[in-house]
């Protein structure tokens, strides 16, 4: 099956190991995105994955596109044009330390993109899913209108929706995301959040829970899945349950809600001691993907789904170097990370 994502990749920058920006003296290259992200996951798991951005026709952008052909994902549809790949630094936290992001992104390639630079029924041919998150239309101009052309399509050819609501305070006020996305998300078949993003976008809270102290109550997130299924019409809604005890130690697990079966699937918690979170919520979402177009049940989705992620949490940088297999014999128990000889 064909899968096809579309969004912004950029050069992530990071001091080495967990070096203060104030204390760096040199920087580390990677490339990342959130749609980049699940694309690179899909391959990994022998999915024709496609990835669909406007890069600067420079060495930097030629660079960006090389990193997703190394992983195997299709760029065939990449447009070209436009000033500068978008930039953002990462600082990795410890212990009480949060990490934390600066972005450089203004005015790159996609940002100034035009709803003329995308011809949806060449990019969408043959694709039977589509995925975009709410980072997207927040890098603002006619990137809204360009993903609103995009879903369109995807309606009228009955190509699969699913959506990462990711909203980025530091991209757009919450008044900004709720009116946009009010307007996409429609469109959406399987929308996936964590615990903050419902709230933020769309005011929509689960009961008994403080996102700040980390206290969760995944019985209200239940209510937060049914309350967006009434408003958008979405057949299922995935939400990330993340209890933070430090910027090391983390509880993880997630919930799946099937609007048709008015029921959900919670997973199992796994004990996370984290060594990069950034791309966390990307491989959910790549994992819950693949689960969905493989066949398997909700209840077995959202175990692979999670049982993915917390994989991610153990690799440096953003993409999500696993194989089904390794997915595979986590989600089934086998969690002790002994050498495996």
């Amino acid at each position: 099956m064909r899968v096809v994502t579309f969004g912004e990749i950029m050069m992530r920058l990071n001091p080495e190991g967990y070096r203060r920006f104030v204390q760096a003296e040199k920087f580390e290259v990677s490339y990342a995105g959130g749609e980049a992200n699940v694309a690179v996951s899909l391959a990994n798991y022998g999915v024709d994955a496609a990835f669909v951005t406007k890069l600067p026709d420079n060495p930097l952008g030629a660079a960006a596109r090389n990193e997703m052909r190394r992983f195997g994902v299709d760029t065939s549809s990449i447009v070209w044009g436009g000033p500068r790949l978008g930039v953002y630094f990462a600082e990795k936290g410890a212990s009480q330390r949060a990490s934390k992001v600066i972005y450089d992104r203004a005015g790159s390639s996609i940002a100034l993109a035009k709803r003329g630079d995308f011809d949806w029924a060449k990019i969408l041919k043959g694709a039977k899913w589509f995925h975009f998150t709410g980072i997207t239309p927040a890098l603002g101009g006619e990137c809204p209108a360009i993903c609103l052309d995009a879903l369109k399509y995807c309606k009228a050819h009955r190509i699969t929706v699913s959506c990462d609501l990711n909203y980025r305070g530091k991209l757009w006020t919450r008044a900004e995301a709720g009116k946009c996305m009010a307007k996409l998300v429609p469109y959406v078949d399987v929308l996936i959040a964590n615990e903050a993003d419902a709230a933020d976008v769309f005011g929509i809270v689960g009961k008994g829970s403080d996102v700040e102290s980390g206290k969760l109550d995944k019985q209200g997130y239940v209510s937060v899945a049914e309350q967006l299924v009434k408003r958008f019409g979405c057949k299922k809604v995935a939400i990330t349950l993340r209890t933070s005890l430090s910027a090391f130690d983390n509880l993880w697990a997630g919930m799946i809600y099937d609007a048709k079966a008015k029921k959900a699937f919670f997973s199992k918690e796994y004990k996370l001691h984290i060594v990069d979170r950034v791309g966390g919520g990307d491989s959910f979402g790549g994992g819950l993907v693949y689960a969905l177009i493989s066949g398997r049940g909700d209840a077995e989705a959202i175990e692979f789904a999670v049982a993915a992620s917390a994989l991610k949490h153990s690799i440096e940088l953003d993409f999500n170097h696993v194989s089904v297999a390794e997915v595979e014999t986590l989600a089934a128990g086998n969690g002790t990370g002994r050498v495996q000889r």
